[in-house]
This record gives C-alpha cells, structure tokens and sequence, in this order.
C-alpha cells in the first residue's frame, strides 16, 4: 500500500479553499479503489471534511441525513485512507482514490454499487464478504 496523502494544515486549507462547495455548501466526492479503480461510492464533503481529510490522510464526509462530519469507518472499522485526489474542472467534485478496510457499503457489500440493470431488472451482481 503506498503511504496516506497527508498535507501540513495550511496546504489543507489552501486546497479546500480552492474548491466550490456550490451545492448547498457541499462538493460531490467519488471513492474509488486504488488497487482495483472500482468505484465504491458517492458521498459529500463541506470544507471542514475536505481539511480533516487532507490533514489526517483519512476520508471525512458531511453526513446529508443526520446533518454532521463523520469519520468514515469510526463506527464500523471501515475505514479509507486516502491515497489521491484529483479536482474536476468545475471545483465542485472530487475524486478520491482509497484504500478501503473492509466494505464501502453500509449494507455489507464492497461497493455501495452492487446492483446492475439487466434487461429491465435490477439484479444484485456482488456477494458480500464472508465475516
């Protein structure tokens, strides 16, 4: 595994600053795996999660539902460390590139994206891990 991206405080905050945080105060992140450059989820981050993030080398989110910063795996061990980033051109969504512990997905599987449109049904395309 190559080494967290980790920036001193003012370098963070210089880069979020960078961003447009348009949508109600939020940016779009995209997660994907480094290793395998799946995807394996889409969430949101305010400023405050975007310096967290760069300074800790650990992905923070603002959670839309219950209105607050969390720590990605700080309940469930799941966490993501961040490996790189890449800023779209407009500066209002981030990809991030991870190393995931365990699954992205709060219903248990790798990726919150295991259903595929097959023939005009959704059908479930992943397995979840074995505990």
């Amino acid at each position: 595994m190559k080494k967290n991206l980790i920036l001193p405080p003012e370098k963070a905050k210089e880069i979020a600053e960078k961003l447009n945080y348009r949508h109600n105060g939020l940016i779009t992140v995209i997660v994907q795996e480094v290793l395998t450059n799946k995807i394996l989820m889409v969430a949101f981050a305010n400023k405050e999660a975007v310096e967290k993030t760069l300074t800790t080398g650990m992905m923070h989110y603002w959670s839309t539902e219950r209105k607050k910063l969390w720590l990605k795996g700080e309940t469930s061990g799941h966490y993501q460390f961040l490996q790189e980033m890449y800023i779209d051109c407009d500066a209002d969504s981030i990809l991030v590139k991870v190393h995931q512990v365990g699954v992205a997905c709060h219903l248990g599987y790798k990726s919150c994206f295991f259903r595929k449109l097959i023939n005009g049904n959704l059908q479930t395309i992943e397995e979840k891990p074995k505990s």
